[in-house]
């Protein structure tokens, strides 16, 4: 398995943790195997895929942080987190249609929704059993607790979807539901097992993971405007045709021209640049500020995130968790 391509700053957060990081790689392809041939090739074929690896760096870094260096609750916790993060995917790739994963054929698109949505459960199950096998019913309960409230913003984010009239403040819930709480419960579960954790510990370290996550879908929202689909592996404005009102169009539209605003009422119903040109879409964000302020907002979340860490001591890993927070709202792919 492999890592997509991290940015500088980031790589140099994941070379402290470059062993353990190659550890939970084992991890997740162990647990990918089956005797099942069907699962087995969707997990090998998802497995080939990579991904950045963000969450089980951020639980690495955090466990790092906390003193815990020794064992192997941290590679087994952070191959948990992924693969929650990867039954998200699948299940998100079958709600939108979607064709194209990270630049390849989507699962849904090879094997059909039936058996893909069947794949994602049970990856669902597959992080459960092993966070079970681990015996700690508190970290069982987070995890719980941060699945159930990702499958609640999917299905608000599907009430809403289609919809022009969504507010700033229900989008960034769903960005915080269904993205920011696995940072936060990846980050804080080491405060569970860490010879340094405690409740403050770990209420410190979910804060960071929370801002740190809005920051980072924050930026992944803005990519849909302003990357090329080779870089992001997917068509650009992507969100749009498939009726979701994310954040840069959403700051942009009260700028927006009662003309400006049909075009986009177009795209929502249509689902498709059928009678709107994406050029049209794009201008307009650009025109009313909507890029320029997204940026702003996901550096003000990276900025909380930062005052979240200040109470630990200096060290290579709190430099590391610092460094995740410029990468965030840096990237370009």
């Amino acid at each position: 398995m492999r890592l997509s391509k991290a940015s500088p700053r980031m790589r140099r957060a994941y070379d402290l943790i470059a062993d353990k990081l190659a550890q939970v790689e084992e991890e997740l392809l162990l647990h990918f195997r089956s005797p099942i041939p069907t699962i087995d090739r969707i997990g090998s074929y998802l497995a080939d895929g990579g991904g950045k690896r963000i969450r089980p760096a951020l639980l690495l870094l955090s466990s790092r942080l906390l003193g815990y260096e020794e064992g192997d609750k941290d590679v087994r916790y952070a191959a948990v987190v992924e693969f929650i993060h990867t039954a998200t995917l699948v299940h998100d790739d079958i709600i939108d249609e979607a064709r194209l994963r990270r630049g390849r054929t989507s699962a849904n698109a090879r094997w059909g929704n039936n058996l893909t949505v069947l794949f994602g459960d049970y990856l669902y199950t597959k992080s459960m059993g092993i966070a079970l096998d681990e015996g700690d019913l508190t970290i069982l309960k987070v995890l719980s607790d941060t699945t159930l409230s990702m499958i609640e913003g999917e299905i608000i984010a599907i009430e809403k979807t289609g919809n022009i009239h969504v507010t700033r403040e229900e989008a960034l819930e769903i960005i915080r539901r269904k993205t920011a709480d696995l940072f936060s419960a990846a980050c804080r579960l080491p405060a569970h097992f860490a010879p340094r954790g405690d409740l403050f510990a770990g209420e410190r370290l979910a804060e960071y993971g929370r801002c740190l996550g809005v920051a980072f879908q924050l930026i992944d929202d803005l990519l849909d405007y302003t990357a090329s689909e080779e870089s992001v592996g997917k068509p650009v404005l992507s969100d749009l045709r498939e009726g979701k009102l994310t954040i840069p169009l959403l700051l942009a539209l009260p700028r927006a021209t009662a003309q400006e605003r049909e075009k986009v009422a177009a795209v929502l119903r249509e689902r498709e640049f059928k009678s709107v040109e994406p050029a049209e879409i794009l201008s307009l964000v650009e025109r009313a500020n909507g890029i320029v302020e997204t940026r702003a907002l996901a550096r003000d979340y990276a900025a909380a995130a930062r005052v979240a860490l200040t109470s630990f001591p200096d060290s290579e890993a709190k430099e590391g968790l610092m460094l995740a927070t410029e990468s965030a709202v840096d990237r370009v792919s």
